[in-house]
């Protein structure tokens, strides 16, 4: 079903914009408000459809030429049809909205978004995929040498692989890295993974960096060819010297995750060091960390500005990581107790308390539910504060009942997803008020937004 002359008339999250035909609302990507343009549904429901555009015949006040040739395919930023002054604008009124009409909460003003420094090449980590057969928009799928591929998933289409020359989203050399590494591959006769039959060597690259200019690189094999991983590590090794960690996994599950892999160091460290604020920060292959190093260190001042530390009180950081807020906020404080599911992280936030000569940390792994016990607060002590950063679920009910038993007298809850977020404030509502809101970008171009909660026991 074809519609012609459509004002778009408004951006809602995920990147999406809607318009109303008949009664019915209707999401459009890569629009913004006041485009009008021609429609046609790909997918329809009872209460809402789906649409294409077909053609653009004017554009809103708040558009913005997209920087990269890629973006109306690629899954990496979908925002950048807008100006970044209305992408702020479109993340405060998400953050506004839910706490209101999901969290139905009494609240003070909002404070103004905090924008990013930078708003392209400020992430220090990326993930890429190869496969066999890179996708090719509205063209058949060619089973060919020349189209194999190493580059981000297809915006909804996990299978498919759109093949990346240039991303904006993270420092040049990681560019030359990938490139690289397909171009000696292809050259080289190495076989790139088909998702369907689960063949193929080389399955997916992880590439980190830091503000001193020290690499990351993590190669993920579908087999331990180790004549091959040789090869091509020796390659990239003499290639890159700013490449300090040159690492390796041999993964032949049905999934990319490494979490419960082995990571081979074939070169140099088996981390990097990042600096937030004085501090220093271990990271690990596997380890959690803010990816926009400059709009985290923002982040996390305003989390310490909203704990209000006192030298004696003892805090609890959930979902600590790698500890690195644990370790911001520990001079103000008696004691922090970090806690996180992933053991390894734990580990490295000891590491990272050492490093910076921290001695009033405490980290324990294992599952937050179980680990906050009337037994476990009365051997480290009640918590005057608790700082939550749970993942974009939220929290579990069984931790919002915890906190709410241990009655702390301030919770700073950091989300980077306002809607679960505003779901667990409202249970957290019949003990807290909410006293300071203040949202922070950490994604440009994207529809994510972090935001800061500060909340004050009634």
């Amino acid at each position: 079903m074809k519609f012609e002359n459509v004002s778009i008339e408004k951006a809602v999250n995920e990147g999406k914009c809607i318009t109303r035909i008949d009664n019915m609302v209707v999401f459009t990507e890569r629009t913004v408000p006041g485009d009008v343009v021609d429609l046609e549904y790909f997918k329809k429901r009872k209460k809402f459809a789906e649409a294409k555009v077909t053609q653009f015949h004017s554009r809103g006040d708040d558009y913005s030429a997209p920087f990269c040739p890629q973006f109306n395919h690629c899954s990496g930023c979908k925002w950048q049809q807008m100006k970044y002054a209305a992408q702020l604008k479109l993340k405060q009124i998400t953050v506004e909205e839910s706490l209101v009409n999901i969290g139905k909460l009494a609240l003070p003003e909002i404070n103004t978004i905090l924008g990013s420094e930078n708003e392209t090449y400020y992430r220090n980590k990326m993930e890429y995929s190869f496969t066999h057969k890179k996708w090719v928009p509205n063209l058949a799928q060619l089973d060919v040498e020349e189209h194999k591929a190493l580059g981000l998933h297809v915006s909804g289409r996990f299978d498919k692989v759109l093949d990346i020359e240039d991303c904006h989203l993270q420092a040049d050399l990681g560019n030359q890295i990938r490139n690289f590494v397909k171009a000696f591959a292809i050259e080289n006769g190495f076989t790139f993974f088909n998702l369907r039959d689960q063949v193929g060597l080389l399955r997916n690259l992880i590439v980190r960096n830091n503000q001193a200019g020290e690499w990351m690189f993590i190669l993920m094999f579908s087999e331990d060819n180790q004549e091959a991983i040789v090869t091509i590590l020796e390659a990239v090794r003499h290639k890159f010297p700013q490449i300090t960690s040159l690492l390796y996994v041999i993964n032949s599950k049905r999934n990319d995750t490494i979490t419960d892999l082995k990571v081979n160091t074939y070169f140099g460290n088996e981390y990097i060091m990042e600096n937030i604020g004085a501090l220093q920060f271990k990271i690990s292959p596997k380890a959690f960390f803010q990816v926009n190093v400059p709009q985290a260190t923002k982040l996390y001042e305003i989390t310490k500005k909203y704990a209000a530390l006192s030298k004696d009180d003892v805090v609890y950081d959930l979902y600590t990581g790698t500890g690195s807020i644990a370790c911001f906020i520990a001079d103000k404080c008696k004691k922090v107790i970090g806690l996180e599911y992933v053991p390894e992280a734990i580990e490295d936030a000891k590491v990272n308390a050492t490093l910076n000569g921290i001695t009033n940390t405490e980290f324990y792994s294992g599952d937050i539910k179980d680990l906050l016990t009337a037994a476990f607060f009365e051997t480290h002590g009640a918590p005057d504060v608790i700082i939550t950063d749970p993942p974009r679920s939220g929290m579990h009910t069984d931790v919002i009942a915890a906190i709410m038993n241990a009655a702390p007298k301030r919770v700073v809850y950091v989300s980077c997803n306002a809607a679960t977020q505003a779901r667990d404030l409202a249970l957290l509502d019949e003990k807290y008020k909410v006293m300071q809101v203040q949202p922070v970008d950490m994604f440009p171009h994207t529809s994510h937004v972090e935001n800061v909660v500060c909340l004050e026991l009634k």
